[in-house]
């Protein structure tokens, strides 16, 4: 448990709140690539409670702007994109990807009160199929080497999908090794050959068994969490009666991301954004360390379960997220389907818009939710006292960090740590971009 003021100042993110103070000295996706591709490249942004438009001028260089014109207040999202940037239809001002105003059409002849006047903008680039916006004071900070950001863009694939709660509690499902054992489990097997683009339905390490079933009859894990430059790194065996162990290493990658095996050829590097207060994003990037991507294949397996343009889940609480009693009894412990997706936003969404921790009761395998919290409250204090450099990834030497190694193997002798090192050694060393680490 934790004060309700405790609780606050972990969740809220809006302008001035505690959280959002440390969440706006990192680089948040905005927007994926994909909402840009279209003839007039304007999107409505809403992130950290503020709302943005983010549009791609004439040259192809991205702007993310404050949604309301600094004149009255109208709609920027229906703006002209003209001129390099973005004029508003009230009375015609016109705005560049700064924010800077550079023309009053309707004020007197000669007038300059047009330089005085600025729109809030934030610094964006584009990686790998998402925008990113940089909105906390000062210079951004560099991007880490993660593999992710590294690897070719025809080996990453990124999608997004909207969930009604908090980003914390979003972000708290990603590094809670346990729960896959259970809102994951799936009594009956499918055939791991028909897994592409599926989390948890790859074979477990270098054997024939299938990772649900592994999950399904180990739900015991012994876990440790060790501190990172980037995060925490979170380590889960399963020990199996016939002597081997199976490793999965997972990441924290703070404040909001999450780094985790999706198979033993992908990884997944997950971003939790909030919207606001109550709602998030979540916005993955698929890594492949071996073949090109499917996007194709992967982006309609998605959109079978999200609906455009605001990627909100087909199942959800309006729907009971699909939940079927016969299939309960029969095929997965949620009666919710085969999409993991569904069954974390049943999870997250269930426990309110924002989780009350007042009435939670941690127990040993929440160790990493612990951890991470503290390291929160660490980071809130810190920024407080202006000693940004005590951030994790804010103290220089983001550059040269890699990966997160995130994987599952088997170890077949006591040395875990040599087994699961020397399965990630063996998947770069074939991969066709550097994959060094």
């Amino acid at each position: 448990m934790i004060s309700q003021e405790q609780n606050d100042s972990l969740t809220r993110v809006g302008p001035g709140s505690d959280a959002g103070a440390v969440l706006r000295l990192y680089w948040q996706p905005a927007a994926l690539s994909d909402e840009l591709m279209k003839a007039r490249p304007v999107v409505p942004v809403r992130l950290l409670g503020e709302d943005l438009v983010l549009f791609r001028d004439q040259e192809g260089k991205l702007g993310l702007i404050q949604r309301g014109c600094p004149h009255r207040g109208a709609d920027f999202c229906y703006g002209r994109l003209e001129d390099n940037g973005l004029r508003c239809p009230f009375h015609g001002w016109h705005f560049d990807r700064s924010g800077q105003c550079v023309e009053q059409p309707g004020e007197p002849e000669g007038s300059r009160m047009h330089e005085q006047i600025k729109a809030r903008s934030y610094p964006v680039v584009e990686k790998n199929g998402i925008v990113w916006a940089y909105m906390g004071p000062g210079d951004p900070p560099p991007f880490p080497n993660f593999d992710c950001f590294r690897a070719p863009d025809s080996h990453v694939f990124a999608f997004k999908g909207l969930w009604e709660c908090n980003w914390l509690q979003a972000m708290e499902v990603g590094i809670d090794p346990a729960h896959a054992s259970f809102l994951h489990r799936f009594l009956q097997d499918e055939d791991p050959k028909e897994s592409y683009g599926k989390q948890f339905r790859d074979t477990a390490g270098n054997t024939e068994i299938p990772m649900t079933k592994l999950l399904r009859d180990y739900p015991r894990p012994e876990i440790s969490v060790d501190d990172t430059d980037w995060g925490l790194r979170l380590t889960a065996l399963r020990h199996m009666e016939d002597g081997r162990t199976h490793v999965r290493i997972t990441n924290q990658i703070f404040p909001g991301a999450i780094c985790i095996p999706m198979s033993r050829e992908m990884t997944i590097t997950q971003w939790h954004v909030p919207v606001d207060d109550t709602t998030c994003y979540w916005y993955s990037m698929f890594t492949s360390f071996n073949n090109p991507v499917d996007k194709t294949l992967m982006r309609e397996q998605r959109l079978k379960e999200h609906r455009l343009p605001d990627y909100a889940p087909l199942k959800n609480a309006r729907n009971n997220y699909g939940y079927d009693e016969a299939e309960q009894a029969s095929t997965t412990y949620t009666g919710m389907g085969l999409d993991i997706n569904v069954h974390d936003q049943w999870a997250v969404e269930s426990m309110g818009r924002i989780q009350d921790r007042t009435e939670e009761h941690l127990g040993k395998t929440d160790v990493g939710i612990i951890r991470n919290r503290r390291r929160l409250r660490d980071a809130i204090a810190a920024v407080k006292a202006g000693n940004l450099d005590k951030l994790p990834m804010r103290n220089g030497g983001t550059e040269a960090l890699t990966g997160p190694v995130s994987n599952d193997t088997i170890a077949s002798g006591g040395d875990w740590h040599a087994a699961a090192a020397e399965a990630d050694v063996a998947r770069r060393a074939t991969c066709p971009w550097d994959a060094s680490v």
